[in-house]
């Protein structure tokens, strides 16, 4: 079994380790690439590995417990900045998982600190954050008006003292993409959490992940995305009206085929529950199940080819091709 399909399995039903002869070198370094390697640490917690593997991941799940309170550290410094500003952020991604104890959060390696705030908050938002430490990434003249101009975020801002990256968002798709999402539905219905900072409702949640993952990028990282889509389906679902609601949201966002793609891939390599009627595949499926597999033992992605032919998607989706070909043509002579 290849070792991006077998660690989708083993995270899935990690007792399937006991009856498997693992490459657990390919496993591992597949793993690390796919920024799952802490996560399937927590799932394979208690099972009976080789000794070696055991202190290997022992000590991956040390390293993730204290990059979640370094995250959860963050947001705190993030808050602390922006509420004299009159600003309440909304956490996206990683860091709200792990503030609001959902599941995806057991394991994940968490990077930039996101947040998502109104757009018309966005120059108190700058500028308090400024005043608190940060800095600009980016300083080119082009660069900065490429994000403010078009993209759904401010150019990347790094603290001068914690080296810690936040990315501010106003949406969570570029203005220039042809799905259209509304922010500010999802401000509206975000969710307080008790220590002043806010998340996105459940299903404004998922609609995001499915969203990063299908409607932005080039799939890149995706076996991980998709396992947050897992968990958060798995634990949501729960409620009643579910996916009535999800439905309806994931309409009302436009992004209504990136989560029903979302859910048949997460469906089929993760085994994640689904509605019956959501569950009928469709002829480009096969290809995005390829590209999230398209990584071997060595931890290389593989298949360029079709990899090049997402990355070209990706940017199919972010720009028209008038604008995207004026944009490359920039980059190109920098």
């Amino acid at each position: 079994m290849r070792p991006a399909l077998l660690l989708t399995r083993l995270l899935a039903e990690p007792s399937l380790v006991a009856g498997l002869k693992v490459d657990w070198t390919s496993l591992l370094t597949a793993a690390r690439a796919e920024s799952l390697l802490g996560t399937l640490a927590f799932r394979l917690q208690g099972q009976a590995l080789p000794d070696p593997v055991e202190a290997i991941l022992a000590s991956v799940r040390a390293d993730a417990a204290q990059g979640k309170v370094q995250a959860l550290w963050e947001a705190e410094m993030a808050r602390r900045a922006l509420v004299p500003a009159g600003v309440e952020a909304i956490l996206l991604k990683g860091t709200a998982y792990a503030a609001a104890g959902l599941d995806p959060a057991e394991g994940r390696s968490i990077g930039d600190l996101d947040i998502l705030v109104p757009r018309a908050s966005l120059p108190q938002t700058e500028q308090a954050l400024l005043a608190a430490g940060w800095e600009w990434v980016k300083e080119d003249a082009y660069d900065d008006h490429y994000y403010r101009t078009w993209m759904h975020e401010l150019p990347p801002l790094i603290h001068r003292e914690r080296d810690r990256m936040i990315d501010v968002h106003h949406t969570i798709l570029p203005l220039t993409a042809r799905r259209r999402p509304d922010p500010e539905a999802m401000v509206a219905a975000s969710v307080p959490l008790p220590d002043g900072l806010r998340v996105l409702s459940p299903e404004d949640m998922i609609c995001h992940a499915a969203a990063h993952l299908f409607a932005d990028g080039d799939l890149a990282g995706g076996l991980r995305n998709l396992w947050d889509i897992d968990r958060l389906l798995r634990q949501f679902s729960a409620a009643d009206g579910f996916w009535r609601r999800l439905h309806e949201r994931a309409s009302l966002h436009q992004l209504l085929a990136p989560v029903h793609r979302a859910g048949r891939l997460a469906n089929d390599l993760y085994g994640t529950p689904l509605p019956e009627g959501w569950r009928v595949w469709d002829r480009a499926d096969p290809l995005y199940r390829a590209r999230l597999l398209a990584r071997d033992g060595w931890g290389r992605t593989t298949r360029p080819a079709l990899r090049f032919g997402f990355y070209v998607r990706s940017h199919w989706l972010r720009m028209p091709p008038a604008m995207l070909a004026r944009h490359l043509l920039k980059k190109a002579r920098r």
